[in-house]
């Protein structure tokens, strides 16, 4: 989900805000009001939907082929504060028909979900899962029966262990050429009926999660930012080879698009970024300035 906030800082607020994930200083300047509106209120071309990720929803996590994701090591350590997992999650495996028809039933235009590398791939490359593969072309299936457009997510913070383990996940350029190769296989298998795709969820926000605070999998980080959760790391280096292998394995994976499928699928591609908007507590210079430095490096990508 993307989510956009209109916060006023000052200059020394948005170097504290930068300086680590775990401390925000914001100041709210609009809330939402209780009103009435229709269809009506909105352009005839607005996409009313709903969105998750297959680790929040699925449940199964050991079913039918499904392996280990950095999330699934992440949880069963205990490194939520509530210690929560989602093995069983809103059990969105077993229930994806329940969950379409009330989609339906509430009058949603599409659904945007991700697919779950480990339950299509579940060595990270090779040979497909089938029983994953038939799991993601049911529920396809069902959102196009029941008029729901499917809007898929090819990566949502979710690669697998095994790759984590193998060479450091996003801290290796060999990255790049695994996430590609999942792509491709998505694209082959599903693109006949989807026609929205986002290569990499809020990739900003996971390279301060995961290599930054340690709020995310794999916890590489070390202070000042992190500060709990932190296994290794260094966060003054770490977030920005990531966030560098990632833009090319987004800039990859659309080549591939384009290149592969775009032409007989008709689809669009992109990526979504956590997005917040800053304006300037004051009109002085250091305070505009502050504010643009803040907005490039969070949505400048």
């Amino acid at each position: 989900m993307m989510v956009m906030m209109m916060v006023s800082l000052s200059a020394s607020q948005i170097l504290l805000l930068l300086s680590s994930t775990l401390v925000v200083l914001v100041v709210v300047t609009g809330q939402v009001k209780d009103t009435s509106f229709s269809r009506d209120d909105f352009p005839s071309n607005f996409v009313f939907g709903a969105g998750s990720a297959a680790y929040q929803i699925e449940g199964a996590v050991a079913e039918d082929g499904r392996t280990p994701s950095i999330w699934d090591k992440f949880t069963h350590e205990g490194h939520m504060p509530d210690h929560s997992t989602a093995d069983i999650a809103c059990d969105g495996y077993h229930k994806y028909k329940e969950d379409v028809k009330i989609m339906s039933d509430i009058g949603l235009e599409a659904y945007r979900f991700s697919i779950s590398w480990t339950r299509l791939l579940p060595y990270g490359r090779g040979a497909i899962n089938q029983k994953g593969l038939e799991y993601y072309n049911r529920l396809i299936d069902e959102l196009v029966t029941h008029g729901i457009e499917p809007h898929v997510t090819i990566y949502h913070i979710d690669h697998p262990q095994i790759l984590e383990d193998e060479y450091g996940g996003w801290l290796s350029p060999r990255m790049i050429d695994d996430f590609t190769a999942f792509a491709d296989v998505c694209f082959r298998e599903f693109g006949d009926r989807v026609s929205h795709w986002t290569t990499i969820n809020e990739p900003n926000i996971m390279c301060l999660g995961s290599y930054d605070s340690g709020q995310f999998p794999p916890r590489q980080c070390s202070p000042p930012g992190g500060t709990f959760n932190c296994a290794a790391g260094n966060s003054s280096i770490e977030p920005y080879i990531a966030m560098h292998n990632i833009l090319l394995a987004h800039a990859s994976v659309v080549a591939i698009y384009r290149e592969k499928y775009q032409a007989k699928q008709k689809g669009l591609i992109g990526i979504n970024v956590y997005a917040f908007w800053c304006t300037p507590l004051t009109n002085s210079s250091a305070d505009v300035a502050a504010t643009q430095r803040a907005t490039d490096f969070y949505t400048g990508w």
